[in-house]
């Protein structure tokens, strides 16, 4: 039986952190936690913010593949947690009403003036691979337009 996305969707909201790897130039990748910030209503895009003049962003705008990976604990049943690695196309989304969508009053911690802090930019990460592994089955989730 193989994942949906929906399934995913439900698996995503109980990870609150992943790591978003990119391409750092000369063959390194370059790998650091993103909080998902519980917007994982999951069609295979997925949503971070960001300061525009941090190292990620540049990379980014150099190479636009990146990976998230999802990691779940164990359950409290010892049944392994679930592992997800998405491989995407990442773009960023400066418009003011795409920051007010997937804004959530948790995120002033970081950015204090809200969707007007100064230099704030949204990642947008577009799936293009999803596959998983959750100690029972693995495979890959069949992403809207792909023949997978």
């Amino acid at each position: 039986m193989s994942m949906t996305l929906e399934d995913l969707s439900s698996q995503l909201k109980k990870i609150d952190f992943c790591m978003l790897s990119t391409n750092a130039g000369s063959g390194r990748i370059s790998a650091r936690p993103m909080s998902n910030n519980g917007d994982v209503e999951y069609d295979g895009d997925s949503w971070f913010f960001s300061y525009e003049d941090s190292r990620k962003i540049t990379e980014i705008e150099g190479i636009e593949t990146v990976s998230l990976t999802f990691t779940a604990p164990p359950s409290l049943l010892g049944k392994p947690g679930i592992f997800i690695a998405v491989e995407g196309a990442a773009s960023l989304v400066r418009d003011k009403a795409a920051l007010e969508e997937h804004w959530i009053p948790d995120l002033e911690r970081w950015f204090p003036e809200g969707v007007d802090t100064p230099g704030i930019v949204l990642i947008k990460v577009s799936a293009s691979s999803i596959r998983y592994w959750d100690g029972e089955e693995n495979g890959e989730v069949a992403l809207p337009g792909s023949a997978t």
